[in-house]
């Protein structure tokens, strides 16, 4: 697997606290938070996150694009999350055409029962 997002609590729509699980080498796409703020702490591992820019400035680009990878091919990782406010769709960025596209988020479990995506 890439990853998995697993909600832990929804807090009352105020904010996601998630735990996502990083396979061995994998990571997410270049992808933003369209105008959430994300807190990320590292429980296992080694995550990597990469910094880019829009091809195009336009409105509030302060939170930016990234891109988080577990930088092992021998062990998984595991990282804590919180996102305020939550969001259910984000912008994914292809590096190479600088198209942006819009995906809905989804879980892989929600409070520890696992989901149909």
């Amino acid at each position: 697997f890439r990853y998995t997002r697993n909600l832990v609590d929804n807090g009352n729509g105020k904010f996601n606290l998630m735990i996502l699980c990083w396979g061995e080498g994998h990571g997410s796409s270049i992808h933003d938070h369209t105008d959430s703020h994300c807190f990320m702490k590292i429980l296992q591992g080694n995550l990597k996150e990469t910094l880019f820019e829009w091809p195009e400035k336009k409105g509030n680009d302060s939170i930016g694009l990234h891109r988080v990878e577990n930088i092992s091919h021998t062990e998984s990782a595991v990282s804590l999350h919180l996102y305020s406010p939550p969001f259910d769709s984000c912008n994914t960025f292809d590096q190479r055409t600088g198209h942006k596209h819009k995906v809905k988020m989804t879980f892989y479990s929600q409070f520890g029962e696992r989901t149909l995506c």
